[in-house]
């Protein structure tokens, strides 16, 4: 049997964990509204996107590394 204390102890127990589990709440970090900042140019790694796929262009060629850089082919010339 718990005396009046003991049940006044455990209810503000309950209380408490029960306000400490509604701060476990997950929520996203980025707001669907916030997203159109990530699609700035200014987040680009690249200056400039033509100047980028021509350099890469040129690297493939002279390297024999077609395919590295994400596009089709294997090296040999046939793409």
């Amino acid at each position: 049997m718990m005396n009046r204390s003991g049940k006044f102890l455990l209810r503000v127990a309950t209380l408490a964990g029960l306000l400490s589990l509604s701060a476990c709440s997950v929520e996203p970090w980025l707001k669907p509204y916030e997203r159109q900042n990530l699609a700035d140019p200014i987040m680009a790694f690249e200056r400039d996107a033509v100047q980028t796929a021509y350099i890469n262009h040129v690297y493939q060629a002279r390297e024999g590394a077609r395919g590295a850089e994400g596009g089709g082919g294997g090296g040999c010339g046939c793409n």
